[in-house]
């Protein structure tokens, strides 16, 4: 019985896993594919920097810090540079090999400036990753396919992502239960952040006084339309549009990287971070809470809300499917690739599915949001496998429609209106919720790497076969009359000249070009 449940699960499972998935920490699992000369301290130094740079795009992507450190210990073992002391702190990676006694260490580090979320980026350097490890890329050939990784423009138009981060405001607006007229205003509301916010970061704002500027913004619309709705001939919730608002400005920070880092073993990292996150989201308090002061002053007071949505087994739909719109919608406007918007869509519904399922057992939206973060790390960690897609980008878009926006919004508004207990009671459960749902993400992402590790193919034409482009996605396929498998001495260059970006496929290798090299 045992075995045949296993055989059912091994669809799902699959066989090729994360590119960090295959990397067992502190160990260097393959041999040296180009293996560079240690007394050489240009090579050597050559190494670290792309080592580096490597890892400056996972750290800038939110990756933790322990993975960032993994993989740069990996690339650089990949050369032959195995004693490497790696230190990843915040912003900033340091690299120092150790090259025995007789020897100085040769050390390299760089400063890591955040940018816009790009997980395009991150999954290209993903798939280098891959090549380092399955072919004989040299250096200079890794370096090339990084600096056109780090230099290349986003993926999509600008305008797709605005269009994107409206699109996840109405779906979080529809999970939260509001209606088609909430969904509108939390459109064009979000729309006009994203622009205000692009234009701010044109001048060099801080991005503390961008999530203010988008705190103010999100509460002005939604509570004209309220105090115009007799005129108008309607009815609106300006929480639920707040609320929306409020979590797409929330849902660019690194959460998930924060709390990860102080549970495996990166306390300094993991305290940088979460400062910078509360500092953020102080942020957008603060902008949220000078909006509510000035239409105060106007005669405007938005209607008192609790910290929970009550819906009923007839909204689950509606809020499931909105979970799922909501978590793609966040993967397109942070540039992924298309084959990962399925995979982030379904990260999404499942978070949403086990969260709606929880609500109405009543355990507690702490409770609630740490089971439907570990349903979304595990099976999102599943998932990834099969679209080649870094298992973050699923991670951090799963849990985007679960973030506690409405609490954050129900705490500020009982501070403002003499309710202290009840708004330092919502803030607290917004904390507990925000570190339940990067805890449980963690430990689902542990879970799924546990299951069925794949043996890591070690014959170069296996490699061939199995990886893909670094910067296109394009299958290598063999014909049925190619000639067999090359022995295992066999070395394969040539092949990762496909790794440049002007190339969309590998190069053929013939029987003839075989034996000449065996012959050399």
């Amino acid at each position: 019985m045992a075995e045949y449940i296993r055989r059912m699960l091994r669809p799902l499972a699959g066989s090729r896993r994360a590119t960090i998935d295959t990397i067992e920490p502190l160990t260097s699992p393959l041999s040296p594919r180009q293996p560079v000369d240690l007394t050489d301290d240009a090579a050597v130094t050559e190494v670290l920097d792309l080592a580096i740079k490597v890892g400056s795009v996972l750290l800038d992507s939110g990756t933790g810090a322990i993975d960032t450190q993994t993989q740069i210990r990996f690339v650089a073992g990949m050369f032959g540079v195995e004693r490497a002391d790696v230190d990843v702190t915040y912003n900033t990676i340091m690299v120092s090999a150790r090259r025995g006694s007789s020897m100085p260490p040769v050390t390299a580090m760089r400063t890591v400036h955040y940018r816009s979320l790009d997980f395009t980026r991150l999954a290209q350097v993903d798939r280098l990753i891959r090549k380092i490890r399955n072919l004989a890329v040299t250096p200079g050939e890794a370096h090339e396919v990084i600096d056109d990784i780090i230099s290349s423009p986003h993926p999509y138009a600008r305008w797709i992502a605005t269009l994107a981060w409206s699109t996840m405001a109405a779906a979080l607006s529809v999970t939260l239960g509001g209606g088609l007229l909430v969904a509108v205003v939390a459109f064009g509301t979000t729309a006009f952040i994203d622009r205000m916010n692009r234009f701010l970061n044109r001048w060099g704002t801080p991005q503390f006084f961008q999530q203010v500027a988008g705190g103010f913004i999100a509460v002005i619309p939604a509570a004209l339309v309220f105090r115009f709705q007799e005129a108008l001939g309607v009815a609106i919730s300006p929480s639920l549009v707040i609320a929306a608002g409020v979590i797409v400005l929330l849902s660019g920070l690194s959460l998930v990287g924060s709390v990860q880092d102080a549970i495996t073993g990166a306390p300094i990292t993991g305290v940088a971070r979460f400062f910078e996150l509360l500092i953020l989201t102080g942020g957008i308090i603060s902008g949220v809470s000078v909006a509510l002061r000035l239409l105060e002053g106007t005669g405007t007071y938005l209607p008192t809300i609790t910290s929970t949505t009550t819906l009923g087994l007839t909204d689950a739909p509606a809020q499931i499917i909105g979970g799922g719109v909501a978590a793609a919608a966040f993967a397109l406007g942070s540039y992924a690739e298309t084959r990962a918007l399925t995979v982030a869509f379904a990260g999404g519904l499942i978070g949403a599915m086990v969260s709606a399922a929880a609500a109405l057992i009543d355990i507690g939206a702490v409770i609630a949001g740490g089971l439907a973060a570990v349903t979304v790390g595990f099976v999102g960690g599943l998932l990834a496998r099969r679209a080649l897609t870094p298992p973050l980008v699923v991670a951090v878009a799963g849990i985007t429609p679960l973030l506690p926006g409405l609490a954050v919004y129900r705490g500020l508004y009982g501070f403002l209106n003499e309710q202290t207990l009840d708004g330092f009671t919502a803030l607290a459960s917004a904390l507990g919720i925000g570190a339940a749902l990067a805890a449980g993400v963690t430990l689902g992402e542990f879970l799924a790497r546990t299951l069925r590790r794949p043996r890591i193919p070690t014959r170069p034409t296996r490699a061939l076969l199995t990886a893909r482009s670094a910067l296109r996605p394009k299958r290598f396929t063999r014909d049925a009359d190619d000639p067999p498998p090359p022995p295992d001495d066999i070395a394969v260059t040539e092949p990762m000249r496909a790794l440049r970006a002007d190339s969309g496929s590998f190069t053929r290798i013939t029987a003839e070009d075989l034996a000449a090299r065996a012959d050399r």
